[in-house]
């Protein structure tokens, strides 16, 4: 089954502008494969320097092991590593990324967003979704 996926990308940025949330469309290679808490150099396609190898390794679904050997989710750690692609981009600050965060993810709920879209309950001033 085919995904539109232009069409949600579109969508996607027309909540983003309804809502106030700044859009950013990025590109996400050896974000899967690089060790966010490591700091792996995170290559783009076709730029990846010769015998680069990621530090950690996905062990299983939905797992990690970094190169220390800690266990964190696989998910996580690819996500924290597209934030780190925009994230000078955006001005944004990494430091409260911690292994504890990428290895117990919080749940959160959308559609409580349609109730308080301001996301000030979360504590977040300036909403950020990439793509």
């Amino acid at each position: 089954m085919q995904i539109p996926t232009a069409r949600l990308k579109d969508r996607i940025a027309g909540l983003c502008q309804y809502y106030g949330i700044q859009f950013v469309e990025t590109e996400e290679s050896y974000t899967s494969k690089s060790s966010f808490l490591d700091n792996d150099l995170l290559p783009t396609v076709g730029a990846k320097p010769e015998g680069w190898q990621p530090s950690g390794k996905r062990i299983n679904r939905g797992l990690y092991r970094t190169a220390f050997g800690h266990k964190i989710n696989a998910d996580c750690n690819g996500s924290a590593n597209i934030i780190k692609k925009v994230a000078v981009k955006l001005g944004l600050a990494l430091d409260g990324i911690s292994r504890v965060s990428l290895s117990a993810p919080l749940k959160v709920r959308l559609w409580t967003l349609q109730e308080s879209p301001s996301l000030e309950g979360w504590g977040v001033s300036n909403a950020v979704a990439t793509w």
